[in-house]
């Protein structure tokens, strides 16, 4: 349900997020992975956060599901963004990190753990993860997109799952577009 969603807002999408000054939230996570190293921007949207941490010396590698905000996010970022799924990502200990920014929100909670751990095994040891999800419990449909929201408790209890992975911290955020109020649950890890 969410992919026709993106697949017939893309422009929209692109144009509502692009702009979005992100780099508070991109400041914790670079601290972590290191100069130079090479960040995985799984379910890229835009490709804002990709065109970012490459214009900051990055190796950056970015997928999303739609194949209309590859194709954006590709001209824009100025990288080759791949079009699959977290289901079907099968890469081990490539990245020094992994921005999670809005995406994993749109897995359903069933889906949720074998996502996590394919994630998990993509990143290498040290390596960074962050992760964002709209405050709350349980799964809605809104717009024709589904929506997971996370609390505390209910990531904490994700993580769990993933021995070799640990949370450094964890916060709330308001939305970073004006015209929004929703609050974020922020989340970075590492991996042991």
């Amino acid at each position: 349900m969410t992919i026709p969603f993106y697949q017939q807002n893309a422009e929209d999408f692109f144009n509502a997020t692009v702009g979005v000054d992100m780099a508070s939230l991109y400041a914790p996570f670079l601290e972590r992975v290191g100069p130079q190293g090479k960040i995985l921007d799984a379910g890229c949207g835009s490709g804002r956060d990709s065109k970012a941490f490459k214009a900051l010396g990055y190796d950056v590698e970015a997928f999303d599901a739609t194949p209309e905000m590859v194709a954006l996010a590709s001209e824009y970022a100025g990288i080759a963004a791949r079009q699959f799924t977290f289901a079907e990502l099968d890469e081990r200990e490539r990245y020094d990190g992994i921005w999670c920014c809005a995406s994993l929100l749109h897995v359903a909670v069933a889906e949720l753990p074998d996502a996590m751990q394919r994630l998990a095994a993509a990143l290498k040891h040290r390596g960074a993860w962050y992760v964002s999800f709209k405050y709350g419990s349980g799964e809605r449909e809104k717009d024709g997109r589904h929506f997971t929201d996370l609390n505390e408790k209910a990531l904490e209890a994700l993580v769990s799952q993933l021995p070799d992975i640990e949370v450094v911290a964890m916060w709330q955020t308001q939305d970073k577009r004006p015209e929004r109020s929703e609050t974020w649950l922020n989340a970075l890890m590492r991996k042991r």
